[in-house]
């Protein structure tokens, strides 16, 4: 198999680009949230993380085998660090931030996503050792910031079908950011080596295995979707929070290190919480618009700060 290198980021156009796809990214991950918001009066939460990973992994199953039958033959170390590895996370992310939707809202739960700019700048300057740079960690502090205030001015309204507090939803926030912050870190390792879709399809195999057998195990087994709506809510997600979003956020990590990758995602909270306000009527108090304008400051911070590819270390 050839192994294929990351492009330089050094050059202006390939960060600029990078930062480009990461945004895009990140608001089609913004739709994640009031999709499943509206699915949760036609079927368990817990049902819908895992139906549109399945769904996602048949339809890279069946293109691979028309189109691109390499897909499948992978080594040892492919399957074992992403086939697992990325399995594990992805099963833990899917279940966690449906808990953090129903439990805290929309804008709680995609604000509370991203704490995970601060886990990545730290981890990938211990793991992959990359520039843990002045500009990267007050960007991610201060998107840690809006993130509070974000979520402590929400609300969930829409989501009162699916019957979670708030606890639920603070406990599933933080461990969808603890599983996105590993799962960037994984991407910017594999991706350069397995190719984007490879390390999907790969990640979304575990993932749809370990969560079938977690959630049979816990007495949670997902049930099929119980109507046409049903299907196309969950066809939706796994158009574009499943298939589309990541392999924009792979296509960026590839240009461009983790860590501004995970910033120039968090336009996610902004994309979900107006759909969130279009669609249900969700709420945000004046500290909460606050949290989400800091988001947006970090965000558009960081990419001016990627176009000039700045680059100083702390």
């Amino acid at each position: 198999m050839t192994t294929v290198s990351p492009p330089p980021t050094s050059s202006r156009t390939p960060r600029l680009t990078g930062y480009l796809l990461a945004l895009a990214a990140g608001a089609t991950w913004g739709t994640t949230g009031p999709l499943s918001t509206g699915l949760y009066r036609l079927m368990p939460a817990t049902s819908i993380g895992f139906w549109r990973v399945l769904m996602g992994t048949v339809c890279l199953a069946l293109w691979g085998l028309a189109f691109r039958r390499e897909l499948f033959r992978v080594d040892a170390r492919g399957w074992l660090l992403v086939g697992v590895g990325g399995g594990l996370l992805v099963a833990l992310f899917e279940i966690a931030y449906q808990f953090a939707i129903a439990g805290a809202g929309v804008a709680g739960a995609a604000a509370m996503l991203y704490t995970a700019p601060v886990i990545v700048a730290v981890l990938a300057r211990a793991l992959l050792k990359e520039a843990l740079t002045t500009t990267r960690v007050l960007l991610a502090l201060l998107v840690m910031a809006g993130v509070a205030l974000t979520v402590t001015g929400g609300s969930n309204a829409g989501a009162e079908a699916a019957r979670l507090g708030i606890g639920a939803g603070i406990a599933g926030g933080l461990l969808a950011a603890l599983s996105y912050a590993l799962t960037t870190l994984l991407a910017r390792f594999a991706v350069p080596r397995y190719g984007a879709v490879r390390v999907l399809f790969l990640e979304a195999l575990g993932g749809i295995v370990i969560m079938g057998f977690v959630l049979t195990l816990s007495g949670h087994a997902p049930t099929p979707p119980p109507s046409a709506a049903a299907w196309r809510g969950l066809a939706a997600l796994t158009a574009g929070s499943v298939l589309a979003a990541n392999f924009l956020f792979f296509a960026a990590v590839k240009r461009i290190e983790a860590a501004p990758a995970a910033v120039a995602a968090t336009i996610e909270p902004v994309v979900g919480t107006l759909l969130a306000l279009l669609l249900f009527n969700q709420r945000l108090s004046t500290l909460g618009s606050l949290g989400l304008l800091m988001v947006v400051g970090g965000v558009a911070t960081g990419y001016l700060t990627e176009a000039k590819g700045e680059n100083h270390p702390c």
